[in-house]
């Protein structure tokens, strides 16, 4: 054999060594991270929705099947929704983390895509001067503009929720009411309900190092009251109730409207019904 073919070949087999050495350490690294997950999922018997983790014990999940309705052809985008949930529900007061939000679509003349912006948009954040508080900076005066309109969007409570079936502890769960919950003693932080969400309506809360979304403010909606969000919205951009009670206010918005849901085929079946809102949105 040649000096050069058996210089080659001794190249070659040192850097096949290598990469076997690093694909021995990569594979060890992750199934010290699997066990880690596993270990921490081992710790909590059982799962969530399996434990008495309700807001009073007088509420029956069994009688109820929570609907909610968002009407966008009525939102002035006051960001009073966004501000109430925040301080109802303890959400870090900074400029990244909600649980509901408000974009704004602006159509202008010429243009066939609309321009998107919500209240965590830097020129609304300097617009507002604060994170603690939020507004839309007019950046659109002066412009020839054929449409607008404000979406508020928060948690689709699905019917098949993507964020259920990734949670590998059990701690993101299905109410028999129809509310997605997150019992957060159980929550192990690997965000992948974050990840699996296609609405992006969940974040990571890094002071208690677990995931958090809008649970149609649960702990109101047992007791007989209205989400924070509906009950303070000036112009009734917001409908919440039962939908198995026929006259019901989410009932008679789904039945005297033509309404939609977003991103419908991604087969997850919401449960928030839109109104006036175009195909940018969905």
């Amino acid at each position: 054999m040649k000096r050069e073919a058996i210089s080659s070949l001794r190249a070659r087999r040192g850097f096949l060594r290598k990469i076997g050495r690093a694909a021995t350490v990569a594979a060890a690294a992750v199934a010290a991270g699997a066990g880690g997950v596993m270990r921490q999922a081992a710790a909590k018997k059982g799962t969530a929705s399996s434990r008495a983790s309700f807001p009073t014990v007088d509420y029956d999940w069994t009688k109820h099947r929570w609907a909610f309705g968002v009407d966008a052809t009525k939102c002035i985008g006051c960001l009073r929704c966004v501000e109430a949930c925040k301080r109802e529900n303890n959400v870090p007061l900074t400029a990244h983390h909600f649980r509901t939000w408000v974009e704004r679509y602006v159509y202008l003349e010429g243009e066939d895509h609309p321009r998107i912006d919500s209240q965590q948009d830097p020129v609304n954040i300097a617009a507002s001067g604060s994170e603690r508080e939020y507004r839309f900076a007019d950046r659109y005066a002066g412009a020839k503009v054929e449409k607008a309109f404000f979406v508020p969007k928060l948690c689709n409570q699905c019917t098949h929720p993507a964020c259920v079936q990734v949670c590998p502890v059990g701690a993101t769960y299905k109410g028999v009411d129809g509310v997605v919950l997150i019992d957060h003693e159980y929550c192990i932080g690997c965000r992948y309900c974050v990840q699996a969400c296609p609405y992006g309506a969940r974040y990571f809360d890094e002071e208690r190092g677990v995931s958090d979304k809008c649970t149609w403010c649960y702990h109101r909606i047992t007791k007989g009251l209205q989400p924070a969000c509906v009950e303070v919205c000036p112009v009734g951009a917001r409908v919440f109730g039962d939908a198995r009670d026929a006259q019901s206010p989410i009932s008679l918005f789904i039945r005297n409207n033509r309404v939609q849901v977003l991103k419908p085929e991604t087969g997850n079946e919401p449960n928030v019904y839109y109104v006036g809102i175009d195909k940018a949105v969905l």
